[in-house]
C-alpha cells in the first residue's frame, strides 16, 4: 500500500522548519514507541545534519516493554542521538527530558545561556500533549486524530529551554510498503487516505504470528493455524460485526479491530523490530535497484528506437 497524503500545510510546515533550524540547538523527534523506525521521518535526518537530536518514544504505555529496550539500545548506538521513552501524561518525566537536553548541549548549559530546541512528529504521535505537560499548563491543541496543529509557536519551557512546535508531518513518498502499512495501523494518517480492510488484515497477520496470545485473551477464540480473515471473521462474529443473514460485516468488524489495537485493548504490541527493519530496509534497497535497472533498460530501448527512425 502507498500512501498519498501530504496536504499543504505539511509542505508549508516543512518550509518553516528549514527556516527554523539555523537557531536551533537540539531537535526533538517524537516517535511511535510501537513503530519506532517507520514513524522517523527521514527529511528530519536530511534537514538536521549533524545538529543532536532526542527521539522521544512517545506512548511506552501501549508498546511491548522488552522491545521498547530494544529500540532505547539501538538508538543508543547511533551518533549525536540520545533517546527516552515516554507516556505523553508523565509529568513526572520532563525534568529528565530537560536534562538530556542540556546534556546534548553541555556548552550552552555550562555557560547558562538559553538553548533553542524544535520539537517535530508525524501526525497523531502525541505530540501535543507531551508539549502541555512539558510546559505543565495547556498550550498545544490536542485530539485524537491526525493533523490537529496546523501552524508553529514557540514556547518557554523554564530552566533555559525554549521549544519551537510544528505541526505533525510525514514525507511525500514512504519508500517502504511495510511502514506505509503500519503508519496506517496505529492512526497516523486520515481514514481518507486508507483502506481499512486492507490495513485491518495487515495488523491482524502481524498479530495472529507474533502476539497470538493477545488475540486469544481479547477476543476469546483460539488462533492456532488461522490466517488474517479467519480471525477478523472470529472476532466479528463474537463482537455482533453482522449483516442480513448473519454474515460477519468485514468493514465493521476491521474498523472494530483497529480502533482496540490502536487503544491498547490488546494489551502492549510493538510492531517491528530493529532486525526486521535491518532485513526490509535490503529488500527495499533490492527492490530499488531493480526498477532503476528497468527504467534504465526502457531509456535504452527508446533510444535504440529513436536510432532505428
Amino acid at each position: 500500500m502507498a500512501i498519498h497524503w501530504f496536504p499543504g500545510h505539511m509542505h508549508k510546515a516543512r518550509k518553516e522548519m528549514k527556516e527554523v533550524l539555523p537557531l536551533v540547538d537540539v531537535i526533538i523527534e517524537v516517535i511511535d514507541a510501537r513503530i519506532p523506525y517507520s514513524s522517523e521521518n527521514p527529511m528530519i535526518a536530511e534537514m538536521r545534519g549533524e545538529k543532536p537530536c532526542l527521539k522521544i518514544l512517545n506512548k511506552a504505555d501501549l508498546a511491548d516493554p522488552a522491545m521498547t529496550q530494544r529500540w532505547l539500545e539501538y538508538f543508543s548506538t547511533r551518533d549525536n542521538i540520545a533517546a527516552m521513552e515516554m507516556c505523553a501524561q508523565e509529568t513526572n518525566r520532563a525534568a529528565k527530558l530537560k536534562d538530556i537536553i542540556r546534556s546534548l548541549c553541555p556548552q550552552r548549559a555550562d555557560q547558562h545561556r538559553p538553548i533553542h530546541t524544535m520539537i517535530c512528529g508525524i501526525p497523531n504521535v502525541g505530540k501535543s500533549t507531551l508539549i502541555n505537560s512539558l510546559a505543565g499548563r495547556m498550550i498545544a491543541k490536542t485530539g485524537n486524530e491526525p493533523a490537529i496543529t496546523k501552524g508553529q509557536q514557540r514556547i518557554n519551557l523554564g530552566d533555559g529551554i525554549t521549544l519551537s512546535d510544528t505541526p505533525g508531518i510525514l514525507w511525500p513518498k514512504v519508500e517502504n510498503p511495510k511502514s506505509s502499512y503500519r503508519l496506517a495501523v496505529t492512526g497516523a494518517i486520515r481514514e481518507t487516505a486508507m483502506d481499512y480492510d486492507d490495513v485491518a488484515f495487515f495488523g491482524m497477520e502481524y498479530l495472529l504470528e507474533t502476539y497470538p496470545s493477545a488475540l486469544a485473551e481479547r477476543y476469546g477464540f483460539d488462533p492456532q493455524g488461522m490466517v488474517e480473515i479467519d480471525a477478523i471473521e472470529a472476532l466479528g462474529r463474537r463482537r455482533g460485526c453482522l449483516r442480513g443473514g448473519k454474515q460477519v460485516d468485514l468493514n465493521r468488524a476491521c474498523k472494530l479491530f483497529l480502533t482496540e489495537l490502536r487503544e491498547g485493548r490488546l494489551g502492549p504490541v510493538t510492531l517491528e523490530s530493529p532486525e526486521m527493519m535491518a532485513n526490509e530496509l535490503v529488500e527495499v534497497e533490492t527492490l530499488k535497484a531493480i526498477k532503476e535497472a528497468e527504467r534504465e533498460a526502457r531509456k535504452a530501448e527508446k533510444m535504440k528506437g529513436k536510432r532505428k527512425s
